[in-house]
């Protein structure tokens, strides 16, 4: 069994609000009598991007247990690289692979610079299916990334949703091993299929999104930030848990 979590679209963009916000929920998972082990974070970590907010980043989401990060379309890759990974800037996609408890996570970049929208790139296409192909058959991975690859029901995050998810959906039907899909971006908690299997989307940090039936403005800043825990068993079966930290 692997227990996650996972929080999305910190937004940080130096107020107290947000730094609040952010130090609220890993002050919570932080002092979990059983430590998860790792978290998840599926972008939108910064909100211009600057340096100043990854260096922000990178002391809040300092932890006792693993902090896997992929990049939202409000991140940039050069600061993003310098200052929350401390690599060299560089503006190529940003995907990384880990082995956490025996399953394989890929948190990979979803992002096109300036544009809301996300793509899955022909060179992270290839970096998924060449570390998917060297995993066993009966192995387990999960797949993380920024843009939903579906219809959430609300204009907002569906006007800025995974373009051409078909080259995904036929990549993940080659690949067994792969048990769900984790995304945020959307701002709410949210949860779906995608190629025949779980879609999961993580709730925000920063605001939640009010869906249509709830009112005609989307940013509900009252709500309390959440996060969730993904329990993936031995058989691949996820499972889900929503959490808001007050």
């Amino acid at each position: 069994m692997t227990l996650l979590a996972q929080i999305s679209d910190l937004h940080l963009d130096g107020s107290e609000r947000a730094t609040r916000r952010a130090t609220r929920v890993m002050d919570y998972l932080r002092a979990l009598p059983r430590p998860v082990d790792a978290l998840l974070v599926t972008g939108d970590i910064a909100d211009h991007g600057e340096e100043a907010e990854y260096e922000e980043a990178a002391q809040i989401l300092t932890a006792p247990f693993p902090v896997l990060t992929c990049p939202g379309n409000h991140d940039a890759r050069p600061a993003y690289r310098k200052a929350l990974l401390g690599e060299a800037p560089d503006h190529g996609p940003v995907n990384r692979a880990h082995d956490i408890a025996g399953t394989t996570i890929l948190m990979c970049d979803s992002t096109i610079p300036g544009r809301d929208e996300g793509r899955l790139d022909a060179q992270t296409l290839a970096w998924i299916d060449t570390t998917l192909t060297a995993l066993p058959q009966d192995a387990a991975a999960l797949i993380a990334f920024h843009q939903p690859p579906v219809e959430l029901h609300h204009p907002l995050p569906d006007s800025g949703m995974l373009e051409e998810p078909g080259r995904l959906a036929d990549l993940l039907d080659a690949h067994p091993q792969v048990a769900a899909v984790l995304t945020g971006h959307a701002h709410t908690a949210a949860a779906s299929t995608f190629s025949a299997r779980p879609l999961i989307v993580g709730p925000a940090i920063t605001w939640t999104l009010r869906m249509p039936w709830e009112g005609d403005k989307a940013a509900d800043r009252d709500q309390p930030p959440g996060l969730a825990f993904h329990i993936l068993s031995d058989d691949r079966r996820l499972t889900t848990h929503y959490r808001v930290v007050l």
